[in-house]
C-alpha cells in the first residue's frame, strides 16, 4: 500500500513515519512518496527517516520527489500536510495581524484567514490532481486551517477527503486520565469546528464522568485546560473547551502576551527550523538525534504565550509527545482494513450539526470503517457556542468564495465579520498588509 505525503520535507513528517514502522500488520503501508517544492528539505526529512528505519525490518521504503504528480499516481492514501509560504509566511501573518493589534494565530482570527486564503488555491488544485490521477486514493489532511482546507478540497473529492486534529485527541485523553480511566475506554462528546470545539461529556461504562470534573476545583486545576481557562469559567460553560478557544474567551489577554513576547510562535519556528534544516545538511550531525532535540523544544514552547497570561505554567511530559500521526494511523488502518474505530475528525457535516447546512465541514465523533467516516448525531449546541460555530463558519465560505474568485472585497468581508477582527478600517489594512508581501495573494483583485 502507498501513502503520499505532501509537505513531505515538513518537520514532522518523522512521527508519521515513525508510527509507520510499528505496524507490521497485512494491509500496512509499504512505499512512502514525499514530496514537497523544497528538495533540500526533503533531504533532510530523507536522512532523518532513513536513521529513524535502521535496523528495523520491512520498513516501508520512501521515495522523495518534487514532482507532484508522479507522487500521486499508484496512492492509496494521501496525507496532506503543506505550509504555503513556508514558516516566513507564518510569521508574517503573525506580525502584521498583531501591528493592527488584532491576533495573528495561523489558524485563528486574521492569521488563519490569511493562511487560507495562501493555502485554499493550492489545496483545490491538490484535490484536483487526486481525482484524475489518484481517483481511488483517501485524502487525509492536517493542512492548516483543517477544517476550512478540508472543506475547500471536498467540493472536488466528496467524502474522501478527511480532516485530522490532535487537539481534540489529547483534550480527551487528558480529562479521562484526570478522572482515572484509560482514554481507549472513553467516550468523548466533542463536537464544533476544527481549533473551536468543547467537550460536553465523556462516558465511561455508561456514565457521564463530566460532571464529577466540573464540580472538583482540584480535579480542574490539574490538568492544562483547567489551569488555561480557570474553573469557575468551565463551570460556566458546563464543558472543556478546546485550547485554541483562550484566543476567544480571553482574546485581550491572548493579544497583549502575543505583542510583549520576544518573538512570535511562527518566528520561533522559521528561526529553530532553520537551525535544524541546515544542521542536518552536514552528513556529519546525526539527523535523528537533532531532529528529537529540536522536537522536545518545540512541544514544550507550544502555546507558551497563552499559558503564561493564564499562570498555566509549564505543559506535563505526557502531553510533550506527539498525536496527530497517530490519529492519521488510526483512520488509515479503519479504512484499509476495515478495522472500525471511533474517532473525532473533520467530515461533511450531513445534518449532524442542525444550525450548519450538509457541506458544511465540522469536527465531531465519527465511526469509521471501509468506507469512510461517518459522523454521529450529537445534541445542538447551547446558544452562545452555536453562535460562534455560525459566525467562523461563516468567515471559512467567504474565504472559499474569495479564493475561488480572486475577489479583494470578499476577502476584507471574511477579515472583518471574523470575531476576533473589530473593525471594517482593520480587515482592509489587514488585506493591504498581507497582499504586499505573499506572492500566494497576488490572485486577489
Amino acid at each position: 500500500m502507498k501513502l503520499t505525503i505532501l509537505g513531505g520535507g515538513g518537520f514532522r513528517v518523522p512521527l508519521v513515519y515513525g508510527a509507520l514502522l510499528g505496524d507490521h500488520a497485512d494491509g500496512r503501508v509499504t512505499r512512502v512518496a514525499l514530496h514537497d517544492v523544497d528538495a533540500g528539505r526533503l533531504r533532510a526529512i530523507a536522512r532523518v527517516l532513513a536513521e529513524r528505519a535502521a535496523g528495523v525490518p520491512d520498513a516501508p521504503e520512501v521515495t522523495a520527489t518534487t514532482d507532484l504528480d508522479e507522487a500521486l499516481r499508484g496512492a492509496d492514501f494521501v496525507f496532506s500536510a503543506i505550509r504555503v509560504g513556508g514558516l516566513e509566511g507564518r510569521a508574517d501573518d503573525e506580525r502584521i495581524a498583531l501591528a493592527e493589534g488584532v491576533l495573528g494565530q495561523e489558524t485563528v482570527g486574521a492569521g488563519g484567514i490569511a493562511f487560507g486564503l495562501r493555502t485554499v488555491p493550492v489545496a483545490v488544485d491538490i484535490a484536483r490532481r487526486v481525482a484524475r490521477l489518484a481517483p481511488d486514493a483517501w485524502v487525509i489532511n492536517f493542512t492548516n486551517p483543517a477544517g476550512l482546507v478540508t472543506e475547500a478540497m471536498s467540493r472536488h473529492l466528496g467524502d474522501r477527503v478527511i480532516g485530522i486534529c490532535d487537539s481534540p485527541v489529547g483534550l480527551g485523553r487528558r480529562i479521562a486520565r484526570v478522572l482515572g480511566a484509560r482514554p481507549a475506554e472513553a467516550w468523548v462528546d466533542y463536537v464544533g469546528l476544527n481549533h473551536l470545539g468543547w467537550v460536553r461529556g465523556l462516558r465511561i461504562a455508561g456514565r457521564d464522568e463530566l460532571p464529577r470534573l466540573l464540580a472538583d476545583p482540584a480535579l480542574l486545576g490539574s490538568f492544562e485546560e483547567g489551569r488555561l481557562f480557570g474553573a469557575d469559567w468551565l463551570r460556566s460553560l458546563g464543558a472543556i473547551p478546546n485550547e485554541y478557544l483562550h484566543y476567544y474567551y480571553f482574546n485581550r489577554e491572548a493579544v497583549h502576551a502575543y505583542r510583549e513576547a520576544e518573538r512570535t510562535r511562527g518566528a520561533f519556528l522559521r528561526d529553530q527550523q532553520a537551525g535544524f534544516y541546515a544542521g542536518v545538511a552536514d552528513p556529519a550531525v546525526p539527523a535523528l538525534e537533532l531532529w528529537d532535540r529540536t522536537r522536545a523544544e518545540r512541544e514544550a514552547t507550544y502555546m507558551a504565550e497563552n499559558r503564561e497570561a493564564a499562570g498555566a505554567g509549564e505543559r506535563e511530559a505526557e502531553d510533550l509527545s506527539g498525536g496527530y500521526e497517530n490519529v492519521a494511523l488510526a483512520l488509515m488502518r479503519a479504512i484499509a482494513r476495515d478495522e472500525r474505530a471511533t474517532l473525532i475528525l473533520n467530515v461533511r457535516n450531513r445534518g449532524t450539526l442542525a444550525a450548519l447546512d450538509g457541506d458544511a465541514v465540522v469536527e465531531v465523533p465519527c465511526l469509521v470503517d471501509a468506507h469512510g467516516a461517518h459522523p454521529v448525531a450529537v445534541d445542538p449546541l447551547p446558544g452562545h457556542a452555536t453562535g460562534l460555530v455560525c459566525a467562523v463558519k461563516a468567515v471559512e465560505r467567504e474565504v472559499l468564495d474569495a479564493a475561488r474568485s480572486g475577489s479583494r472585497a470578499t476577502a476584507v468581508k471574511a477579515f472583518a465579520l471574523h470575531p476576533l477582527v473589530d473593525s471594517v478600517n482593520v480587515a482592509r489594512r489587514l488585506v493591504d498588509g498581507y497582499t504586499a508581501v505573499h506572492p500566494g495573494l497576488a490572485y486577489l483583485r
